[in-house]
């Protein structure tokens, strides 16, 4: 399994709101910080420059470091100006039992999520998430391991069931996608793009980190994208990310 931030945006609406309460704010201000933040996010996304950024003094990140500490102070509590912050995620391979688990927080990301459609996609019936495929043996690959050949066809009932990936159909429904979708197991693997702001990121891993009571690989997925966004803005650490009233 694979998890990929790719982004995180938002960030520059985030700070000009700042100043916007107490009416401190100017265009002039907002330029500022919008020129900022290109310019932090373009470093971001390069691994040196983003280390040798960590280390210089130079005025935008100085900049930087006093806006982000002074947005950390009051963002945890007001948490309408973390709605502007981002982030977009990619994950590779979770199995289809923990994407399950990840689609109970559909509403947190405003229904922004795709999934690998069991309908619409096919899997081989030896298919198997990482998580599982030293744990389990599905029914099918164990008769072949101990060479037990299976019948092509299956009478009940007047009707002629076909071999298929995981089991058997109905003849007539061999290529049914409905059909076939009721035979693959909770261990496929399955891929899903989201997007979620900052402070419904902080009620999911919340629920779903390494102290939660989730699934293994749904509790990787959370750790994961929370290493990923401390790596790119260190500010949003996991304390802060506790401390975040939702």
């Amino acid at each position: 399994m694979k998890v990929y931030l790719n982004e995180i945006t938002g960030l520059a609406d985030a700070l000009t709101s700042m100043y916007m309460s107490k009416r401190s704010w100017t265009r002039e201000l907002e330029e500022e910080i919008r020129l900022d933040c290109s310019i932090v996010e373009e470093v971001m996304s390069n691994k040196y420059a983003r280390e040798h950024y960590s280390h210089s003094n130079n005025t935008i990140k100085d900049r930087m470091d006093k806006r982000l500490n002074s947005f950390c102070k009051f963002a945890w509590k007001h948490t309408t100006m973390l709605d502007f912050i981002t982030i977009s995620v990619t994950v590779e391979g979770l199995h289809r039992a923990g994407q399950d688990d990840w689609d109970a927080h559909a509403c947190r990301f405003n229904n922004r999520i795709i999934r690998s459609s069991t309908r619409l996609a096919d899997f081989s019936e030896n298919e198997l998430s990482d998580y599982y495929k030293d744990k389990i043996i599905p029914t099918e690959s164990a008769l072949d391991m101990l060479g037990i050949e299976r019948p092509q066809t299956i009478e009940m009932d007047g009707q002629t069931f076909v071999k298929t990936q995981g089991g058997y159909i109905r003849e007539d429904l061999a290529n049914n996608r409905d059909a076939k979708r009721g035979l693959y197991r909770l261990g496929i693997p399955s891929n899903f793009i989201f997007k979620c702001n900052l402070a419904q990121w902080a009620h999911v891993y919340k629920m779903r980190n390494k102290n939660s009571g989730a699934n293994p690989e749904v509790k990787e997925v959370a750790e994961a994208i929370q290493d990923a966004i401390e790596a790119n803005l260190p500010w949003f650490d996991r304390e802060f990310i506790g401390k975040i009233e939702i």
